[in-house]
């Protein structure tokens, strides 16, 4: 595996770890641990507050020290308002840390928009889950756009797959600047379901958040809240759920997210069906248990096409494309769209055939061995 190529640093190097919503938060979390306790660097982190509470969840979990806080969320905030903020904010953090690294994840608009004010200090940035690509720059969105700024930008590319990697080379990315680590995200799953499987009073707390699970019956986890379905992919979403719902053998949980554009749909087309769930946005370690008891999941997260594999759970995405093929090519995982019969077609097979079944659930994941941080932090410190 090639070295990465970067600019020559002291020999105790400062890092500034950048995050603003709860994806991003889980996914720094292990880079963050393993630098705030090696000797060769300085670590702060700066949070934007992107998503406010839902970031605040991750930082009281993990117990991560915030050294800054741009806190920009506002009701009803626009992409204009997030970029704006973040990147004033950036110019006043970045001049009081005064890093030799800023390390920025994935494709939000703080990644993006970090990476830039990073570029306008001549810092050099590190991508974490660099070169995820769907080729199309409208879905997701703006995520698409907001992760190849990013990439272009950054000196360091943390790739967590060899397709990600291939993504970065193609676009003329030199291949001693990219280091394939795996997802950190798996770390940071591995750590925690470790937790709650060694801790029973954990274990009976986190049970007792859902006293309506059945265990005689299959659990379907839904998560749905991407822009690119409000246009009538939340609605057929609905349909098949209504219908899988029937099933006895089955019940359906699903944590709806707060977007108006999703909830007003989601309580309209099924709030009264029985035997679905419709629950409030789940803290991770709460959401982790809903994964580690269910038994298949639907969903148009990227982030749980890499985490429920881990579990060994089925995943059905409920998106036209996905920037995660490898869970596509693997076997666990299966692009559905919002089409309601591909939906039906797909979930019923699952839950009727065990061969089926299980020729996904078995499947290697793809996504990382839960060593990824360990590989970022040691890239970092040793090849400058």
């Amino acid at each position: 595996m090639n070295a990465v190529s970067h600019p020559r640093l002291p020999s105790r190097r400062k890092l500034l770890i950048v995050f603003g919503t709860r994806p991003e938060a889980l996914k720094c979390f292990p880079v963050a641990r393993a630098a705030l306790a090696h000797p060769g660097f300085t670590t702060e982190i700066c949070v934007t507050g992107q998503h406010r509470e839902m970031v605040d969840q991750v930082i009281e979990l993990t117990g991560l020290p915030v050294h800054y806080d741009l806190n920009i969320m506002q009701p009803g905030q626009t992409l204009f308002d997030v970029t704006s903020r973040v990147l004033l904010g950036m110019a006043g953090v970045l001049e009081k840390a005064k890093p030799d690294i800023v390390i920025v994840q994935g494709d939000t608009t703080t990644a993006m928009t970090a990476a830039l004010a990073a570029f306008y200090k001549r810092i050099p940035v590190a991508h974490i889950e660099a070169g995820l690509r769907s080729h199309n720059i409208n879905s997701p969105f703006p995520e698409e756009l907001n992760r190849k700024i990013a990439g272009n930008i950054a000196t360091w590319h943390f790739a967590p797959t060899t397709e990600a990697r291939d993504n970065l080379i193609a676009e003329g990315k030199a291949a001693n600047t990219i280091l394939v680590t795996g997802n950190t995200v798996i770390d940071t799953l591995l750590h925690f379901s470790s937790e709650i499987d060694a801790d029973k009073l954990m274990n009976a707390k986190l049970a007792a958040r859902f006293p309506f699970i059945d265990p005689t019956k299959k659990m379907i986890l839904v998560t749905g809240h991407r822009r690119e379905n409000f246009d009538g992919g939340i609605q057929r979403i609905c349909t098949a759920l209504k219908a899988l719902s029937a099933r006895r053998d089955v019940q359906v949980i699903y944590p709806v997210h707060p977007n108006p554009n999703v909830r007003s749909v989601v309580e309209a087309e099924i709030g009264t069906v029985p035997n679905i769930h419709l629950i409030d946005p789940q803290d991770y370690l709460p959401f982790l248990y809903l994964q580690k008891q269910s038994y298949l999941v639907l969903t148009d997260s990227g982030g749980v096409q890499e985490e429920a594999p881990s579990l060994g759970k089925p995943v059905l995405v409920m998106r036209e494309n996905t920037e995660r093929p490898e869970g596509i090519a693997a076997g666990t995982a299966r692009l559905v769209g919002t089409d309601i019969e591909k939906i039906l077609a797909n979930a019923n097979s699952l839950l009727d055939d065990e061969s089926v079944y299980r020729g996904m659930a078995e499947r290697h994941n793809p996504y990382g061995d839960g060593q990824a941080a360990t590989r970022i932090v040691e890239e970092l410190l040793n090849h400058g």
